[in-house]
């Protein structure tokens, strides 16, 4: 499946298809970033490997009215999540190997172990409140 590049048309389609089941990996960048901009065709190409997850591109300074404030130190910053488990958010390399990497590695873990994660460590306990993007898409 090709990347979303999330807008105020696309809102809410997005946040439809973020089942409790769907695995998002979403890129928060700027329009300006150079450092993005070459990352992008990685970051497609990976979607394009993963049709069963959800790629999603967003202008965090553009588009900030659509998905709230979320507190971006660096770009490119992933965003992992699965339902309403956000279980990587933080600055990466850009480098899609990575994103590759990260979605694997917590893909293969199982709902519980997953869960436990997020919920045992204090800096994932403040993701699950303040960076879920589907709650955010789902605000209005």
């Amino acid at each position: 499946m090709p990347t979303i590049v999330l807008d105020q048309e696309n809102k809410s389609q997005l946040a439809q298809q973020m089942k409790d089941d769907t695995w998002v990996v979403a890129c928060l960048c700027a329009a300006w970033c150079d450092v993005c901009n070459s990352y992008r065709p990685g970051f497609d190409a990976l979607a394009n490997e993963h049709p069963d997850k959800l790629f999603v591109w967003i202008d965090i300074e553009d588009r900030a009215d659509l998905v709230g404030d979320f507190d971006v130190e660096n770009f490119p910053t992933l965003l992992l999540q699965r339902g309403d488990d956000v279980v990587f958010y933080g600055t990466s390399l850009p480098d899609p190997r990575i994103a590759h990497r990260l979605l694997m590695a917590h893909a293969g873990k199982t709902d519980d172990e997953r869960r436990m994660e997020t919920r045992n460590n204090a800096e994932q306990r403040v993701w699950q409140q303040e960076r879920n993007l589907r709650a955010a898409l789902r605000q209005d």
